[in-house]
C-alpha cells in the first residue's frame, strides 16, 4: 500500500472490536468476502488487490474507513417529508448529534429490510412522526458525498419522498435516537432552506444531503 492518506477513526476500531453492528470487526479488507458484498451493492464497485474502491473517489482519504464503520458500500435510506402551511413549503429536518449539521431523517438499512421500510422506521425513531397510508415515492439509490467517507468506505442512500399537502398545523415532532432535535424548516427552495437554517439555527445542511435536497426541492 503506497501513496495517499490513510485514516480510520479510533472509535470505528473500538466499536468493531466490541462487536457493535455498525462497525466491521475485520481490520484487513483483503479478508472480506468481496463477491458477496459486490452482489448486494446498489452501485457497482471494484475491488483492487483485496481492497474496495469507491466508484466516486477520490475523497481525500485514500486508505482506511475514515469515520464509517464498514468497508465498501453501506446502504442507507432517507425520509424526505414536506408539507404546505401558511402559504409556504416546509421540510422536516433533524439536527445530527455528531456535529455534521442538519439532515433529513434517515439511517442504515437493516439486514432483510427494504429501503422504503427503513426510511419509515428511521422517520419514526428520529422524529416520532408516523404517517399511516402515506403515498411514499421511492427514488433510485444514489451515492452521497458523506464527509465521513473514504476511498474504501462510502454511503449510498435511497430517498423516500412524501408530500403531506396543505395542513392547518404542521405535525408535532421531537428529536430522538441520534437526532438532537427535529423541526420543520421553511423550504420554498433550496436557497430558502439554507437561509432559514442559517438565520434561525446558525446551522447548515449535512454535506451528504445538499445535492439530493437541492434536486428534490427544485422538482
Amino acid at each position: 500500500m503506497t501513496g495517499g492518506i490513510e485514516y480510520t477513526d479510533p472509535d470505528v476500531l473500538t466499536a468493531g472490536a466490541r462487536g457493535e453492528s455498525w462497525a466491521d470487526p475485520i481490520t484487513d479488507p483483503a479478508l472480506i468476502d468481496w463477491p458477496a458484498r459486490q452482489a448486494r451493492a446498489a452501485i457497482p464497485f471494484e475491488v483492487v488487490d483485496g481492497r474496495p474502491l469507491n466508484p466516486f473517489a477520490p475523497t481525500g482519504i485514500r486508505y482506511g474507513r475514515n469515520e464509517l464503520g464498514h468497508w465498501g458500500e453501506r446502504q442507507a435510506a432517507d425520509a424526505i417529508v414536506t408539507a404546505h402551511h401558511g402559504g409556504r413549503r416546509w421540510l422536516l429536518m433533524v439536527e445530527r448529534d455528531d456535529d455534521h449539521g442538519w439532515a433529513v431523517p434517515g439511517g442504515m438499512v437493516d439486514p432483510g429490510e427494504t429501503p422504503a421500510a427503513a426510511a419509515v422506521r428511521e422517520l419514526a425513531e428520529e422524529t416520532g412522526l408516523v404517517l399511516p397510508g402515506a403515498a411514499w415515492q421511492v427514488m433510485p439509490a444514489r451515492y452521497v458525498p458523506d464527509p465521513r467517507a473514504s476511498d474504501e468506505a462510502w454511503m449510498v442512500t435511497t430517498p423516500a419522498v412524501v408530500e403531506l399537502g396543505k395542513v392547518a398545523d404542521l405535525p408535532a415532532v421531537v428529536g430522538a435516537d441520534d437526532a438532537r432535535r427535529a423541526v420543520w424548516v421553511r423550504a420554498d427552495s433550496y436557497d430558502d432552506l439554507t437561509a432559514y437554517l442559517a438565520d434561525t439555527y446558525a446551522g447548515d445542511v449535512f454535506r451528504a444531503h445538499r445535492a439530493m435536497l437541492a434536486e428534490v426541492l427544485a422538482g
